[in-house]
């Protein structure tokens, strides 16, 4: 039940707050919140007022208290959005509009909110990714400086600084790339056509080029890759005899290959050999960290408890 001097208070901030007296409305903000800090409008009004101030730090942790205090209550989030985007705080400020759209998904200031932070993003990553293209190109690694205005233009094709370096940067690399490529022999040619047309995700043209490359005899390291490449095919278009041949493969030249192990695991979990599989995740989750990463490994573990999930169960079926 709302407690009459809470609201009493309450009334008197607005009556401020219509005056543009944002001091002293935050003032009946705070003794109304004191009386009843369960009810969000006391908090969301104190942070429009910190707001009208450009106080954005008071605004977020005002904001942060309207939500304590109710979680449906929307406007908490947007006022927490608010001041997380005049903080500069842009992934915050994406998370709390992301938890703000699970409460309301039609909310229409959210959702704007939401796409103003994501152009501003955007924007900067451009921004970004040109002045590290300008280093590279400074310092004469014009080869990430066309990475890197690769991936700028991806965010930003019609983009006029992305082009005018591209124009400097592309005849630099072409050249490069057609003197690299002149020295290489004919089954690491066949790797990069097959890497290529793997980007393009024209999986079984990729795998005719690392079949070429493999057959050509290559050295082991290209072998491994080649060998590596054509499994990750074969696991995109479901063939998964092949994925496990290829990774078995690898695995005899390079035991300690996490990919390997990893793609092996999954495509042995396609044809239902489950202990098998198994095997893998664990031969994976048994290697140091470090050399894992967090990807791989919280891939692995969910794997792990799935897989131990079906063998039991296969298992009990077996028994009964």
């Amino acid at each position: 039940m709302v407690n009459a001097k809470a609201e009493a208070f309450k009334t008197e901030g607005n009556t401020f707050f219509k005056n543009g007296q944002y001091a002293q409305a935050i003032e009946k903000y705070k003794a109304a919140t004191d009386i009843d800090p369960s009810q969000p409008a006391y908090w969301s009004n104190m942070a429009a007022c910190y707001e009208k101030l450009g106080d954005y730090k008071n605004m977020e942790e005002a904001a942060r208290s309207c939500i304590k205090a109710d979680r449906s209550f929307i406007k908490g989030y947007f006022r927490l959005a608010t001041a997380q985007k005049n903080l500069k705080d842009l992934e915050g400020c994406t998370k709390t509009l992301e938890s703000g759209l699970a409460v309301d998904s039609t909310n229409a200031d959210l959702k704007k909110m939401k796409k103003e932070i994501t152009e501003t993003q955007r924007n900067e990553q451009v921004i970004s990714y040109c002045n590290k293209a300008e280093e590279q190109v400074a310092n004469g690694d014009i080869s990430g400086a066309y990475k890197t205005l690769e991936l700028a233009s991806r965010l930003d094709a019609g983009n006029a600084k992305i082009a005018a370096l591209q124009a400097k940067v592309n005849p630099k690399y072409e050249q490069m790339e057609k003197k690299r490529k002149a020295g290489l022999s004919g089954a690491e040619l066949h790797k990069e056509k097959g890497d290529e047309l793997y980007k393009n995700a024209r999986f079984e043209d990729a795998v005719v080029e690392y079949t070429k490359c493999i057959d050509a005899k290559p050295s082991q390291d290209v072998l491994i890759k080649a060998l590596s490449n054509r499994a990750a095919c074969n696991k995109q278009i479901s063939h998964f005899d092949a994925t496990i041949e290829d990774c078995t493969a690898v695995l005899e030249l390079d035991p300690n290959n996490i990919k390997a192990l990893i793609r092996r695991a999954q495509a042995f979990e396609g044809v239902e050999r489950y202990r098998f599989a198994l095997q893998d995740v664990k031969a994976v989750l048994s290697k140091p960290y470090s050399e894992v990463g967090k990807v791989n490994f919280d891939l692995c573990n969910g794997m792990q408890h799935r897989l131990t999930r079906t063998v039991n169960q296969l298992k009990n079926m077996n028994s009964s």
